[in-house]
């Protein structure tokens, strides 16, 4: 579990073939610290384990499956990706609780940027448009954020500059492609309330379990 408050942009280092996955040495320095093998980090917003640790760099391993739904198949040599250690008990959610199971891909429409902070206009796959509502939270490439403004499945963000500054934001262009994860929060009343659908609750059936 991850909060959305990236630590810091981490570099790929190298990308080598792992049967149909690949297995990613990412440079970094703050979330080393205390890091250990098998542990998780989340890069672009992706659950990945830890595998093997350097003094400069960790090494992942992402299967078939994760590529697809996700931004890393593109990852190469100096790509930038956001990093975030897993959540421990003891920290402050910061954002809003972030499983690191990326939902699937989005896109960057327009970008507007400013000194007191900027507009991102992302697409995101229609059949995640019913888990995201205006004033709502959103996982974008790892970091969590606030849906400004919604039309059918075209959103607006509003990203502080701490955060521009902060995560690989500063870097995107329109037409890049991002990893989205939508509160699973709407995803869990969403199966609950199909379910209640399908049970056919009735007021008869309400009396019996004594409401």
């Amino acid at each position: 579990m991850f909060t959305g408050i990236i630590e810091e942009i981490g570099s790929v280092k190298n990308v080598t073939a792992q049967g149909e996955g690949k297995r990613f040495q990412i440079s970094a320095s703050k979330v080393l610290e205390d890091l250990k093998i098998d542990q998780s980090v989340a890069v672009n917003g992706v659950c990945l384990t830890v595998v093997k640790i350097t003094e400069d760099s960790f090494f992942a391993d992402a299967v078939w499956e994760t590529l697809v739904k996700s931004t890393l198949q593109q990852l190469k040599n100096g790509s930038t990706v956001n990093l975030e250690r897993a959540l421990r008990l003891s920290d402050r959610l910061g954002g809003h609780l972030v499983q690191g199971h990326v939902d699937g891909v989005g896109t960057v429409d327009q970008l507007n940027f400013g000194k007191n902070g900027s507009l991102l206009d992302i697409t995101i796959p229609q059949s995640l448009s019913a888990y995201a509502i205006s004033k709502g939270s959103i996982a974008i490439d790892g970091v969590s954020l606030t849906i400004a403004e919604k039309k059918e499945n075209r959103l607006k963000i509003a990203v502080i500059p701490h955060t521009y500054s902060n995560t690989i934001f500063k870097y995107n262009k329109i037409g890049d492609r991002v990893n989205i994860e939508v509160d699973f929060f709407a995803k869990y009343i969403e199966q609950f309330l199909s379910k209640s659908s399908k049970n056919k609750i009735t007021p008869d059936w309400l009396k019996q379990q004594g409401f």
